[in-house]
């Protein structure tokens, strides 16, 4: 029950976290709510839609109801088990792209830039390419955490690059490396047939290593005494003391809640609540970002699809090939190519990012009625929207008031129409004749800018990357909650180190850089120099102020796919 520092949750950034400051001779304890992460459904990468639907698995979330879809009332699955939501999540790769991080920097991140966080990329990877290439030189070889790629042997997902490039697209052997923009693999924490999650990468080698300890319990708030953290107090009691610190890796929606239980957040607010403010930060469960993303539907009229497994024998030959050489399609997530474009002449670097599968279902795992299909998952990566999170109740159990905010500006609306259309176009290519069928979602018919908007308030679903709710920045930025080292400001003691902290949503999953966090803030605990800047750059579009896209043919396919209203907005935007 002694411990250095006390790490509240043991997902993706809390796992890798305890073990570097394990690793460096500091005793852990880390203190997770949730239970195993034992078993098939959650190791087996294409049981993926499983987990996150699960009690079991899931803190249960669902949002407030969102005004401007509807009043729809959107899932928000969080890992409740060991590993988090690196336990539950879809299990694909994505850095970001270094402007992110050169944002998060101008925005009072001081020390995030892109040349401060790529070594922590490089250090925690162990990249395998799997003979598809990519860019080694930029990928770490020797890390913990096991990124590898997909066999990508069905023709679906060969098509789909191959549609990009007719599209005028580039293609890019890598993401993660010198360039995002493109069409290409994508990378998964998979790794010998399995999933390979923050507990398998980093905790599991930390408990083994003597200095970690692993607690279950639900934390109730954080101790402070005389403006410091002692500890964490348990929602039976019990207070587990830290001597040096307590770090929040929580999630971004249980982050700001422990936030605002212990004291920190919007004064009004917590004495709202009946709650005593130790610190006055409106920030905290402010600024909630996400990607909300549309599921862009076909018939297939070959039957090449995964839906030949979709019959209860069909599922059961797939789970035992697994079960006994964790091989066949339950190996994989069955995301296995991507891509990463921009919306509009004028947007320096990737705005949109497109998920291919090569089957028509839903994350709750419901196929298509039409059978044999596949779908492009697509939607704005830098929605101007932003929600927040609350208190329902002082009363710990109480779930946390959550709110997206979605689709709010018309900026929204306007980029999320031209994401349908530029993935109408992309499947619309010679690659796809071979295969494309009717489109089913949001079908034919969907073509105004109004019918779109209809699909998108009836369909649109999260892509599950909740962040922003202790937001990074100056000490001296009255919205900020943590500061560069991230320090909880106001409080000693006490850090934040998840998706929470993040100033702006970077493009694409989330789960590596919240790793990140947990590698690069376990160094600032420890107060060691960060590791030598990367000072190689990163690709951009030469011409990206006046062209959509790199050919001259794929830009004037473009004009075609859009409609008289969207191609006035795209060329007052400055596009030829």
């Amino acid at each position: 029950m002694e411990a250095d520092v006390v790490v509240v949750g043991a997902g993706s950034a809390g796992c890798a976290l305890a073990f570097r400051l394990g690793e460096a001779g500091l005793r852990v304890i880390v203190v997770e709510a949730g239970g195993s992460d034992r078993g098939p459904l959650v190791n087996m990468p294409g049981a993926l839609s499983y987990p996150m639907n699960m009690a079991r698995y899931d803190w249960g979330y669902r949002t407030e109801p969102e005004p401007h879809l509807g009043g729809r009332r959107l899932a928000a699955p969080r890992g409740r088990l060991i590993g988090g939501s690196s336990s539950i999540n879809g299990m694909i790769y994505v850095r970001g792209h270094p402007l992110d991080y050169e944002h998060w920097a101008e925005q009072g991140a001081t020390g995030w830039g892109w040349a401060d966080v790529a070594p922590y990329f490089r250090r925690l990877e162990c990249w395998h390419d799997g003979g598809h290439g990519g860019d080694p030189a930029r990928r770490g070889r020797e890390g913990p955490l096991h990124v590898t790629r997909g066999a990508r042997d069905n023709p679906l997902v060969r098509a789909f690059v191959e549609a990009g490039v007719q599209a005028g697209y580039g293609a890019t052997g890598d993401y993660n490396g010198w360039r995002q923009e493109g069409f290409g693999p994508f990378d998964a924490t998979i790794w010998q047939g399995r999933r390979w999650s923050a507990a398998s990468a980093y905790l599991r080698p930390a408990l083994a290593g003597g200095n970690v300890a692993l607690m279950r319990g639900e934390v109730a708030r954080v101790a402070i005494r005389e403006g410091r953290a002692r500890g964490v107090v348990l929602a039976d009691g019990r207070e587990i003391p830290a001597a040096r610190e307590v770090v929040l890796a929580a999630s971004a929606f249980n982050t700001p809640k422990l936030l605002m239980l212990s004291g920190i957040g919007p004064g009004a607010q917590l004495a709202g609540h009946g709650i005593g403010v130790v610190a006055d930060r409106p920030g905290v469960g402010a600024n909630l970002q996400d990607h909300l993303e549309l599921y862009v539907q076909y018939a297939a009229t070959r039957p090449v699809s995964l839906y030949r497994y979709w019959s209860l024998a069909g599922k059961a030959w797939v789970g035992l090939r697994w079960l006994l050489g964790r091989a066949g399609p339950g190996a994989s997530n069955q995301f296995e190519s991507a891509g990463f474009i921009r919306s509009r002449a004028g947007v320096r670097y990737p705005d949109i990012q497109f998920h291919f599968l090569p089957l028509a279902v839903r994350y709750d795992g419901r196929a298509a009625p039409e059978g044999h299909g596949f779908q492009v998952h697509v939607g704005p990566m830098r929605s101007p929207a932003r929600g927040r999170v609350r208190l329902t109740s002082p009363d710990p159990a109480a779930p946390p008031s959550i709110l997206f905010n979605y689709m709010s500006t018309e900026a929204d609306w306007r980029d999320f129409r031209a994401a349908i259309r530029l993935a109408r176009e992309v499947v619309a290519q010679p690659a796809f004749d071979a295969f494309r069928g009717a489109e089913l979602l949001p079908g034919p018919a969907a073509q105004s800018d109004a019918a779109l908007d209809a699909a998108i308030r009836a369909h649109a679903e999260s892509a599950y990357h909740p962040c922003g709710t202790a937001r990074m920045g100056a000490a001296d930025d009255p919205l900020a909650v943590v500061d560069p080292q991230a320090r909880v400001i106001g409080v000693a003691g006490l850090r934040v180190a998840d998706s929470s902290i993040f100033p702006r949503i970077t493009n694409g999953n989330l789960n590596a850089p919240s790793i990140m966090v947990g590698e690069k803030v376990a160094d600032l605990i420890l107060g060691r120099p960060p590791l030598p800047r990367e000072q190689d750059g990163w690709w951009e579009a030469p011409d990206w102020e006046t062209a959509q896209r790199e050919a001259q043919a794929g830009r004037e396919g473009a004009e075609r796919a859009v409609e008289p209203q969207e191609r006035r907005e795209l060329a007052q935007a400055g596009r030829r």
